[in-house]
């Protein structure tokens, strides 16, 4: 583990490859599970100021979840999950050639809102655990459904925190991303990874 900031970072963000490869897992991430994608109470104004946006994009039974239960619900351990269909997938899905993902991603994709998606579902597998110390950890969730990433992964290479540039920017701002440059330079010279 190393430390930036009030950050804790697992060594596997540097050693852990992972691409995700959706031609072969199909967007399951989006569907399997005990519930819904994490969400920061950030997003729930989000996720209400941008619904006319992205429902058009939503399946018939994913607005119905929404309509009947809200943009966000509280998980079995109290935490803010985004609502699920019938108990099984998220509300937010849609399905295109047999590959499951997110309607508000369609949307954003094509210009009609600013939000991508929710960042939980963007970071993916860095998952962030609020820790008892007010720290936030950085963690690398591994799943067997995502083997097919980690194979793309450790053909392509690169470490899991350069495959998710885009999202650590998006949550950490660019000079947390700078940080674990430097550290994965350091971890290096030490010979730790």
């Amino acid at each position: 583990m190393i430390q930036i900031d009030d950050k804790i970072i697992s060594l596997d963000l540097f050693t852990a490859r992972f691409s995700c490869d959706l031609q072969a897992c199909r967007g399951e991430c989006c569907v399997e599970g005990n519930a819904g994608a994490p969400l920061d109470e950030e997003e729930i104004a989000l996720l209400e100021d941008e619904w006319d946006r992205y429902a058009p994009y939503m399946t018939p039974e994913g607005r119905r979840s929404v309509e009947e239960q809200g943009v966000a619900v509280l998980d079995p351990d109290g935490d803010l999950t985004t609502p699920l269909v019938d108990g099984a997938e998220c509300a937010y899905t849609i399905r295109e050639n047999g590959i499951t993902w997110c309607a508000i991603e369609k949307a954003w994709s094509e210009g009609r809102t600013p939000f991508r998606k929710p960042i939980s579902c963007h970071l993916y597998p860095i998952r962030l655990v609020k820790l008892s110390n007010g720290m936030t950890g950085l963690q690398y969730h591994r799943w067997e459904i995502c083997r097919a990433a980690e194979v793309l992964g450790a053909a392509k290479g690169e470490p899991l925190y350069k495959t998710l540039k885009t999202p650590l920017i998006r949550r950490f701002g660019e000079a947390f991303y700078e940080e674990l440059e430097v550290c994965e330079a350091e971890l290096r010279k030490m010979g730790e990874i």
